[in-house]
């Protein structure tokens, strides 16, 4: 079985959409992370859920997870605002080499980039671009069913 096989449509948002855009992705539609594009459709990250769950937190919160405990609704709300009009680019990390696998790989190959990189989905790449991305789950489903 190849990456191809397992493939699902990638979750994809532009560097220039919201943070707002990214959280929704994950929270409302469930997916276990974002792929960040250029305006190019270029690839430009892998955004896990918990990377962005950690754009949701204030760095001052995350140096001292005990002012976690000050937020109220008020803050929340300001927090809001702030995710509704801040770009992606404006805070993501900074470029890296994306790890992706192609589309003949083979699910431990894939397993092995996901272990590595310690992400839940990893993009499969064609000769035209991003064919999709393989998820933790899928290649778990794929991999019980032999």
């Amino acid at each position: 079985m190849r990456a191809s096989d397992i493939v699902e449509p990638a979750p994809t948002v532009s560097e220039d959409a919201t943070v707002l855009d990214a959280i929704r992705l994950v929270a409302v539609e469930g997916q276990p992370g974002v792929v960040v594009v250029d305006a190019d459709g270029r690839l430009r990250a892998v955004l896990p859920a918990s990377q962005v769950m950690r754009l949701l937190i204030p760095g001052y919160v995350r140096d001292d997870l005990s002012l976690a405990r000050m937020w109220d609704e008020a803050h929340a709300d300001d927090l809001a605002r702030v995710l509704a009009s801040t770009a992606l680019r404006e805070v993501m990390p900074a470029y890296r080499e994306v790890p992706t696998v192609d589309a003949d790989a083979t699910l431990m190959e894939v397993a092995a980039v996901m272990a590595a990189e310690r992400t839940p989905l990893v993009p499969v790449i064609a000769a035209d671009g991003i064919l999709g991305v393989v998820t933790a789950g899928g290649l778990l489903r794929a991999a019980l069913a032999r």
